[in-house]
């Protein structure tokens, strides 16, 4: 049965559109990220940037480096969609996404590491088996069908996304659609939609729908009665997303999920005329077949444990970020804070007010006022700094914290050397003061 559900051989159309797809939307991301001036902003402008915690040595290129870099993903991203040396490809470009994504946090977006992800997986993937200049190079690759397990892959990847983004919603916040509010209000100035944004019924409509879409998109695709009305709620929910919070090529790389969601027969009329359909029923169970099912259990238990790990780490996760990140928490909170950082002088005596603009760009500045691990990071910076100099010092913050438009609490203990502070990597950081919740 379970040979017959994840080896029976069907029509790979879906995964050979999709990997067009894929490559013509990582394309467009990597060379609009120089267009918009996000590789400026987020890349070249700082003087350091705030990696994931761990990556500290995952610095930008100098110079003109990292506008290179972007250049040579975009290129890669077009060697994928025209399926050239694809599997070099699709692992340099998963390679460097991967590099860039940790390299920086400060313009964090969970697309970016569902671009991880997916990239990842389509490295393993035999995308490049027709309608390719691989397979034009070597017609012996050439066929036209593929694992089941292939599709049930990403189907399953989707279906944890969106799945864990719908229950994350499920909290106070979301349900009186007070978040909502706060997201919307800076969008006053949209042409049209602007005003609209404002409205009460609106905010009640998108928070309800945004719960169900999220939970029951992935099986109303599965289900055929349905699957024609959910896409066309797709298209509208996407794009809807797409204008209102202008979030790069997110919107698109989720329409063409919906490839694997249709009869490969439809696909291959709608986009391969031409091609051969395959029509046969075969069961091949690939020798490494135990290889197979390691891997792909290994994965999706990863990706079944990370999103849920903050219920197991103290105190509400809203309020500490811990555990926020590679969940799915998407849209879920607006955090502003009024934080400052003193420096005692052991080496000198003196004690003084750190001035954040010596040191940080407007973005960086926004997030180390109200994320805990951007002021650790910051402590840090300054511990190695004076180091260098020979100086012995202690930072200590000062910092008052608001989530969701809520009354601002103290947040970092005051008292604590955050320059001597450890960072936990899979626990709480008891440096953190407790959320306003559990006082």
């Amino acid at each position: 049965m379970l040979d017959r559900f994840l080896f029976k051989q069907i029509d790979n159309s879906p995964l050979l559109i999709f990997r067009i797809f894929f490559g013509i939307l990582v394309s467009l991301e990597c060379y609009g990220a120089i267009a918009t001036g996000w590789v400026k902003k987020n890349l070249i402008d700082p003087e350091f940037t705030f990696n994931f915690i761990g990556f500290d040595w995952l610095q930008p290129l100098p110079g003109i480096g990292m506008y290179l870099y972007f250049v040579a993903m975009g290129t890669l991203g077009i060697c994928i969609a025209l399926g050239y040396r694809y599997r070099w490809s699709a692992a340099a470009f998963a390679l460097l996404w991967t590099g860039v994504y940790l390299m920086q946090k400060t313009a964090y977006n969970n697309h970016y590491y569902l671009l991880v992800l997916i990239a990842l997986i389509m490295t393993f993937l035999p995308a490049n088996r027709n309608y390719s200049l691989d397979a034009k190079r070597d017609p012996s690759i050439r066929t036209s069908h593929m694992s089941a397990y292939i599709k049930w892959a990403i189907v399953l990847q989707l279906f944890m996304v969106y799945t864990y983004a719908s229950v994350a919603k499920l909290y106070g916040d979301w349900l009186d659609f007070s978040i909502i509010e706060i997201l919307f209000k800076n969008k006053k100035s949209y042409p049209i939609i602007g005003g609209l944004l404002q409205e009460p019924m609106v905010h009640s409509v998108v928070g309800v729908s945004g719960i169900l879409f999220d939970l029951l998109i992935v099986p109303a695709l599965l289900w055929k009665p349905t699957r024609k009305w959910a896409f066309f709620a797709s298209i509208f929910f996407h794009l809807f997303n797409s204008i209102v919070f202008q979030i790069g090529i997110f919107p698109y790389l989720a329409l063409a999920f919906t490839v694997f969601f249709f009869e490969p027969e439809s696909i291959r009329k709608l986009f391969f005329k031409k091609k051969e359909p395959y029509q046969g029923d075969a069961i091949v169970v690939p020798p490494q077949k135990k290889l197979v099912l390691g891997v792909l259990s290994l994965y999706f238990l990863i990706q079944l444990a990370l999103p849920v790990r903050h219920y197991f780490i103290k105190d509400d996760v809203l309020w500490t970020e811990e555990g926020h990140r590679l969940s799915w928490r998407m849209m879920l909170r607006s955090r502003t804070g009024i934080t400052t950082f003193s420096i005692v002088n052991h080496t000198t005596g003196n004690s003084y007010l750190v001035n954040l603009d010596d040191y940080l760009t407007r973005g960086q500045k926004s997030k180390i006022k109200s994320y805990p691990d951007f002021m650790w990071q910051f402590a840090q910076r300054l511990k190695r700094e004076y180091t260098e100099r020979g100086e012995d010092i202690s930072v200590f913050v000062n910092s008052r914290v608001s989530v969701n438009g809520k009354p601002y609490q103290e947040f970092i203990d005051p008292k604590i050397d955050l320059a001597s502070a450890s960072w936990n990597y899979f626990g709480h950081n008891d440096w953190i003061l407790p959320s306003p919740s559990k006082n």
